[in-house]
């Protein structure tokens, strides 16, 4: 396990059980107390633990991470409308990513209904989602299942997403402000939505209003690689979230909002036209065959990533980005 992998697994201890000795975070992390203390003085140097005698316990007005059971009631009706939206931008023949996450769970059981359709997710909830959809392909990254979110993280992750080219990133967070960008309060998931980013042409934001204006600890992307935010119409008493919106629209972030009539687009002159796809990422042509050479109504296939890197065919193909 990797310094990084190690801390945040320490983190994570703290934050669900508040207090947790050293003895028993050296036996969860299977490393000697000694590795353990001086991961804790690490943590502490940056605020995110206090240590105390033989342990560690939360620092002062740190809150624990909600779990995939808590935030699975916030917000449904938005989360709902929010997904609507987001299965609108995919067509038949893309290939994707998508997060892990509530919200992306939901677009996930929308985007069952596009044939031809080949997501790649690091989200046991979004493979789920999907394992039984006709003619679509669920790719799945490697790494270690975090338990909160069921999610798989860290270098095997990573890694496994090297070398990937998709049409685009659907992704969520635990905040979002026009300085930062998105965000999100695990170290681990951040660094395996930024590899996320990395495979995407467009990276498209999936959040509710509740996360306007607020920034957590680890940026995931950066304000500038956002192309597109779907969101739901805030509350008229709002004005923060109102704010946000407005200074991610004046930053060239295309915005389309659940119940709205049009979209708010930044740039002024630039109505209706967003962000152009990374340059340094070309988009692929259209894919022509199902992959693996077989027929479409066959079903799904789960494999890994690495399975698709293989071999001519097996590569992941898109359909041009623009909705024509």
């Amino acid at each position: 396990m990797f310094a990084a992998e190690r801390r945040q697994l320490i983190l994570e201890m703290v934050r669900a059980n508040g207090a947790v000795s050293l003895r028993e975070l050296a036996r969860v992390v299977q490393t000697s107390e000694v590795t353990v203390r001086r991961d804790v003085r690490a943590l502490e140097a940056e605020g995110l633990l206090d240590r105390r005698h033989g342990g560690a316990v939360l620092p002062g007005g740190f809150t624990r991470e909600s779990g995939f059971p808590q935030k699975s009631h916030l917000s449904t009706a938005e989360k709902t409308a929010i997904a609507d939206l987001a299965a609108g931008l995919v067509g038949e023949g893309e290939a994707i990513v998508v997060g892990a996450g509530t919200t992306t769970q939901e677009l996930a059981r929308r985007l069952a209904r596009v044939p031809g359709l080949t997501v790649v997710t690091n989200s046991l909830l979004v493979a789920q989602a999907l394992a039984h959809a006709n003619r679509v392909e669920v790719v799945m990254t490697g790494g270690t299942l975090r338990g909160s979110n069921y999610a798989l993280v860290g270098s095997g992750a990573e890694q496994s997403l090297q070398g990937l080219r998709v049409s685009r990133a659907f992704l969520s967070g635990s905040g979002l402000t026009a300085e930062r960008g998105l965000s999100t309060s695990n170290m681990l998931s951040a660094s395996v939505d930024r590899a996320l980013v990395q495979a995407a042409a467009e990276v498209v934001v999936l959040a509710d209003h509740t996360k306007l204006g607020s920034d957590t600890m680890f940026q995931t992307v950066p304000t500038e690689l956002i192309t597109r935010l779907v969101t739901d119409e805030p509350p008229a008493h709002d004005e923060r979230a109102a704010t946000e919106l407005q200074a991610l629209a004046d930053q060239g972030v295309e915005i389309t909002v659940a119940g709205s009539e049009s979209e708010r687009t930044g740039g002024g002159e630039g109505l209706n036209q967003g962000r152009r796809p990374r340059p340094d990422l070309p988009l692929p042509g259209q894919r022509r065959t199902h992959p693996g050479g077989g027929p479409a109504g066959l079903g799904p296939q789960l494999r890994s990533t690495a399975a698709l890197a293989e071999g001519p065919g097996e590569r992941a193909r898109v359909a041009d980005l623009r909705r024509r």
